[in-house]
């Protein structure tokens, strides 16, 4: 079985090297930070310091700081109207980037997969499940549910890593499997090959490789596609929060109350 040792061994590095891009599927920097939570839901929006409530606003027009409301003029409410806009549209992007970064990563692994061991092989629906189940709870410990958000206070220097960071074992062991399952796969295949043929084993192992070889040139391209849009993506993004910055100073310009919350601050 000394012929099975090339082509096993082969896809198991391949994949390994895929796994970065689970855990960082670009590079945009977004020198900003998160001072405070915000928990978001259809009609309020909430700045939360140690689960306690600092800064409400209700339906973008009512303010309220530490519970006790905040008389507004017309323009000091148009500017909370735009700020609060400005919230609800952006955080919601946090989570669609964070997860496309994931989803970049995992989708790779999981067409290696499929590619060796046949679109919808048993291996292939076990590992698609896993990944699509492991989507679902990333999605789900920072949206709720529909239109409800809850972000943490965070350094988003590094888009990719906002959320990985705790699902980072569970990945790297999805991963494992993903070669265990392609090994086993590739294996059983190549000694099924053996024993008809004569040369059936070398023949298998030669597709195999070729195979191998335009998967990944197939995959390095998509994921560098993939990743440059997200990269855009992600430079919209800072440019945005950026902007929510600037539209924060003014708003404490005019509410002096508000100008010790300074959720959003940006080194751009």
């Amino acid at each position: 079985m000394t012929t099975a040792k090339k082509p096993l061994l082969k896809s198991g590095l391949f994949i390994l090297a895929l796994t970065p891009l689970c855990q960082q599927a670009y590079a945009q920097q977004c020198s900003i930070n998160l001072n405070y939570g915000v928990i978001i839901d259809p009609k309020h929006i909430r700045i939360v310091e140690k689960s306690k409530t600092q800064v409400q606003i209700n339906n973008a027009e009512q303010l309220f700081i530490r519970g006790r409301e905040i008389q507004l003029s017309n323009e000091q409410r148009q500017l909370l109207s735009s700020f609060s806009t400005g919230i609800r549209q952006q955080v919601p992007e946090i989570v669609s980037i964070a997860i496309e970064g994931v989803d970049i990563g995992l989708k790779a692994v999981n067409e290696v997969v499929a590619g060796l061991t046949g679109e919808n092989s048993a291996s292939q629906q076990k590992v698609q499940a896993k990944f699509e189940e492991l989507k679902w709870r990333i999605r789900a410990r920072f949206n709720q549910s529909a239109n409800n958000y809850y972000i943490a206070p965070q350094d988003l220097n590094n888009l990719d890593e906002i959320f990985t960071g705790e699902f980072e074992q569970e990945i790297e062991a999805m991963i494992s499997t993903s070669i265990g399952s392609i090994l086993e796969a590739v294996g059983q295949s190549i000694l099924a090959n053996e024993n008809n043929s004569e040369y059936g084993g070398e023949t298998r192992i030669t597709t195999f490789d070729e195979r191998l070889t335009t998967l990944s040139k197939d995959l390095e391209s998509e994921v560098a596609e993939r990743a440059k849009a997200l990269d855009k993506k992600a430079a919209l993004f800072c440019q945005q929060l950026t902007y929510l910055d600037e539209l924060e100073t003014q708003l404490h310009q005019s509410i002096p109350a508000l100008k010790n919350y300074n959720l959003i601050e940006s080194s751009n």
